[in-house]
């Protein structure tokens, strides 16, 4: 069963995507922004083509744990990918993917200028996918 991790932001999508197995998330793909009907329908079609199960959304949230301004609009975006396909979507707290993305790359002394947006995806994959494993 795969699944998908999708890391929001208003320039671009980060996209990372489990093993067959749900246990291990890998940065996928970047997706630029161009609408919320486009890339919806975009990530939908990815989706289906990868036969993912589940669709897991990061939801990022305040200092105190509350949904902000950015929350919102991610919230805002999800309801358009749930109109483009009937794949469960779920959210997962992603407040500190991209800091922790950005501290990885900066220990491996990585002077990538790529975007770090698949690989906070991965981390909030990862996140997700340790939350829910059955032992």
């Amino acid at each position: 069963m795969r699944i998908l991790g999708i890391d929001h932001g208003d320039v671009r999508i980060g996209l990372a995507l489990s093993d067959e197995t749900g246990t291990v998330a890998k940065p996928w793909q970047i997706i630029r922004h161009t609408s919320r009907a486009a890339d919806a329908a975009t990530i939908a079609r990815l989706a289906a083509e990868d036969d993912v199960a589940i669709i897991v959304v990061g939801l990022p949230t305040d200092d105190d744990g509350q949904i902000g301004h950015q929350g919102r609009k991610v919230q805002r975006w999800a309801e358009a990918l749930t109109g483009a396909t009937s794949i469960p979507i779920e959210f997962w707290d992603e407040s500190l993917s991209s800091i922790e993305a950005g501290d990885l790359r900066s220990k491996r002394k990585s002077k990538h200028s790529q975007p770090i947006d698949a690989e906070a995806a991965a981390i909030l994959l990862q996140s997700y996918l340790d939350a829910h494993r059955t032992s």
